[in-house]
């Protein structure tokens, strides 16, 4: 055994086979074949890190991958660089994520693994986040992976990302989701957060839709499992088609305790309340009468605008989750603290192309602007406040004008906007595809389709009742 003396430390040549491994902050060993063919032509040639116990065994700390190789390509020694060092798993695992992470990035699995193993040593999530150079937002979701079953086998087994396995907690329980969500991470990793607003906001709209269903249920109403359409024979009648002996039209008000009372729920948007379509199956028991003309559709839908219409109904569910994505990679966008080089041409392009919505946002005090950057608006009479930010912070006036410019869009964009795509949507949509953010497919229509001129009056195109187009639970006739 060759010993070379060196600063703070000794440098050994030793047999591999004879060094201990200490417990990694890596959850397995990469040993490519390739890497194992290099160490077995070339040997060792950076030192492992290691220490000696009082039973006068080398320890690895840092080198696992390389003492393992060694191993395997069967070499007679390798260099193990031997240092003085206490046994405290804390700074075990600290100085083994450093070191690895300088040589070849630990997983986000190693990671989740090390985080949970220094809480348990009783360091808090701002600790962990000095020790390691993570952020403590990163600690804090890695030690909630490490505390799901679901999250912390899902990262492990589908490599999944820190955010990707944090995001699957919220769906503990709803394995379908959670098995969907994965599948989206592993084969199209751009469109995860998309999927999983997605997930968020069905979720949500299922739990609306329960609750009301529930509350009719105890008021004594029969709850229909789907909407009759207007021609179906022997089904109940809408409220809506019927009136009074005195032509007034019926209402909820009027049916509180009428026999044969039903109604169908059906959520349209997460955050608002159900919408309820009231019906009775015999109406002239009640003493109302079919108005004469209920303003129904002159006949039965066709095959074509079924279609149509629950293509329709997808978009408008897609395009609502995908805004909420979007505008919080624009609030992590603005926050950064460089812009991408063209950022000078995009706000030229918001004064000229983009004028009319960007103007029209600017007359009501780039209300959107604000929640990008995550400033409080100030009442009438107070001083602008993104005016206050640059005079407080002078370097940051292209991150206020972006925000001006990119919050003027933003607001002038709507559900009509997929289905009524013009060339400066598109010319948007295109430019924060190319700065890094994933379009969603409904996002990607107004990119690949657009049908009408820069004239920014798209979204004022009629909108064919799309309001009342937002659940595959509208009548099909």
């Amino acid at each position: 055994m060759t010993t070379t003396t060196a600063r703070m430390g000794t440098i050994e040549h030793i047999d591999p086979n004879l060094i201990v491994v200490e417990a990694n902050v890596r959850t397995e060993a990469n040993l490519p074949r390739e890497f194992v063919a290099s160490i077995k032509q070339n040997g060792v040639l950076t030192p492992v890190l290691a220490r000696r116990d009082e039973q006068g065994n080398v320890i690895v700390r840092a080198g696992q991958r390389r003492t393992l190789a060694a191993r395997e390509a069967g070499l007679v020694t390798i260099p193990a660089y031997i240092v003085d060092a206490d046994e405290t798993t804390v700074d075990r695992i600290v100085q083994q994520m450093v070191e690895n992470d300088h040589r070849e990035a630990v997983t986000d699995a190693d990671r989740v693994a090390a985080f949970q193993q220094l809480a348990f040593e009783g360091l808090t999530p701002a600790v962990i986040a000095k020790r390691t150079g993570s952020k403590p937002a990163t600690v804090k979701a890695g030690i909630a992976v490490a505390a799901s079953s679901t999250a912390a086998s899902a990262i492990l087994s589908h490599s999944l990302t820190l955010d990707q396995a944090a995001a699957l907690i919220e769906f503990e329980g709803d394995d379908e989701t959670i098995s969907d969500l994965i599948d989206v991470a592993t084969t199209s990793p751009a469109q995860f957060a998309h999927a999983t607003q997605r997930a968020r906001d069905d979720r949500d709209r299922a739990l609306i839709k329960a609750d009301a269903t529930a509350d009719l249920i105890a008021r004594g109403y029969v709850v229909l499992d789907r909407e009759p359409g207007y021609y179906e024979a022997g089904v109940p009648v809408r409220l809506s088609e019927l009136v009074t002996v005195d032509g007034a039209r019926v209402t909820p008000e009027d049916i509180i305790d009428t026999v044969g009372r039903a109604a169908y729920v059906r959520a349209y948007r997460a955050g608002e309340e159900a919408s309820v379509t009231y019906f009775l199956t015999d109406f002239k028991a009640a003493g109302f009468r079919k108005e004469t003309s209920s303003g129904a559709a002159s006949g039965p839908m066709t095959e074509e605008q079924k279609a149509e219409r629950k293509t329709l109904i997808a978009n408008n569910k897609a395009w609502a989750s995908a805004e909420v994505v979007r505008r919080e990679w624009l609030a992590e966008f603005l926050s950064r603290k460089t812009l991408p080089k063209d950022t000078g041409t995009v706000i030229a392009q918001g004064v000229s192309v983009h004028r009319a919505a960007v103007g029209s946002a600017v007359s009501n005090g780039s209300v959107l602007a604000h929640v990008l950057l995550g400033i409080e608006r100030g009442g009438y009479w107070d001083v602008d406040k993104l005016a206050a930010l640059v005079e407080h912070s002078p370097a940051k006036a292209q991150h206020v004008t972006l925000a001006v410019v990119l919050g003027g869009i933003e607001d002038s964009t709507s559900k009509s906007t997929w289905r009524y795509p013009d060339a400066s949507k598109a010319l948007y949509f295109a430019q924060l595809a190319a700065w890094g953010y994933g379009l969603s497919d409904v996002e990607a229509l107004v990119v690949v389709k657009p049908t009408t001129p820069s004239t920014e009056t798209a979204d004022d195109a009629p909108a064919e009742n799309i309001d009342e187009a937002d659940s595959e639970d509208q009548p099909l006739e």
